[in-house]
């Protein structure tokens, strides 16, 4: 059974994408052996805690499921068996960037389940790093499988997104939750240079109540949280993309401005180097005006956009969702004993 409470959610973030791409394609490759569990949407946020801890296990233990698997962090207590994809461990080791309900509830459930889950997943080798470090786990009990970008994602995508969003300049794009940890005051002097040669700095994403939200990107062109629909035309049309954050645990936005033909500028810290894998411009997180230099290059000069560009193009290929759904199936596949 696959915990699909993350995946009803109405705002997709990166947990949200990675909950809904299991939801689909884990059943497409084996109708008969995987059931996604989906509560209403009422019930996808706090709302939904009770539903993860009773209802789901209760529902479990009804169909007979041998396992849950759980692709947003959290997962129930007490089940069959939880197979849990743990993304970070963020809100235990930097609590200062969330609410403090959010991190008192993070600090005492994540721990519980990680060490009663049957198995754990992450999603990159420095996301295992610091869970194993952070929660006293072994390495070894934790896989890892990388995420992965969908096929709507690619250069020729909707155009008419650009003009429902208003976007007439060309832009480069920043695509990220508004808060501490996707250190957005980076960005400042970049929005400063880049509006002087005739490029905005479109800032999207929107902000969650259990996170401490940093002020816009002083220059930058607002968006705010941008429907699902419209991200890939908006990905498309930018010159070039710039994730700044710190502690990242994998960087799904970076994917998804590669498979669209978008450079990437992207900070030299967490798990950001890995899952670029030598495609974007690396930028130390605290050096401003390295992010300047950086998109200046990435949205001004030819040679190096079109280094990017094909560089970028062949890492999203190598990195599909169908590629990290047969992986977790594979997994999934040996813990219930049906390989």
């Amino acid at each position: 059974m696959i915990n699909a409470r993350a995946a009803a959610r109405a705002h997709i973030g990166g947990v949200e994408r990675w909950a809904r791409a299991m939801a689909e394609r884990l059943p497409r490759l084996r109708p008969d052996a995987y059931l996604a569990a989906r509560p209403p949407r009422g019930l996808a946020h706090r709302a939904g805690h009770a539903w993860e801890q009773v209802a789901l296990p209760l529902l479990a233990r009804r169909r007979g499921a041998r396992l849950i698997y759980c692709p947003a962090n959290l997962g129930p207590v007490a089940g069959p068996g939880n197979v849990v994809l743990l993304h970070d461990v963020a809100a235990l080791r930097h609590p200062e960037w969330y609410s403090r309900t959010y991190a008192a509830w993070q600090r005492r459930i994540v721990p519980l389940v990680a060490r009663r889950a049957l198995a754990l997943v992450t999603v990159s080798e420095f996301s295992r790093r610091q869970i194993a470090e952070t929660l006293d786990i072994a390495p070894e009990r934790i896989a890892v499988i990388a995420g992965g970008v969908d096929e709507r994602f690619r250069p020729d995508a909707a155009p008419d997104a650009r003009r429902a969003l208003g976007l007439e300049r060309p832009y480069a794009l920043a695509l990220s939750t508004r808060y501490p940890r996707k250190n957005h005051a980076a960005l400042t002097e970049a929005a400063r240079r880049l509006r002087e040669r005739g490029i905005d700095l479109v800032a999207a994403g929107g902000d969650r109540g259990y996170m401490r939200a940093d002020p816009p990107v002083p220059g930058a062109r607002a968006l705010g949280y941008v429907d699902d629909e419209l991200l890939p035309g908006l990905f498309a049309g930018a010159r070039a993309f710039v994730l700044a954050a710190r502690d990242e645990g994998f960087g799904l936005p970076c994917l998804e401005a590669m498979a669209s033909g978008v450079p990437v500028v992207a900070a030299d810290s967490g798990a950001l180097p890995e899952t670029c894998g030598g495609a974007a411009l690396l930028v130390d997180p605290g050096d401003s005006t390295a992010f300047a230099d950086a998109l200046e290059l990435a949205t001004s000069d030819d040679g190096v956009r079109e280094r990017l560009r094909g560089a970028g193009l062949a890492r999203a290929a190598d990195l599909g969702w169908e590629r990290a759904a047969r992986e977790t199936d594979a997994l999934l596949e040996r813990l219930t004993g049906d390989g």
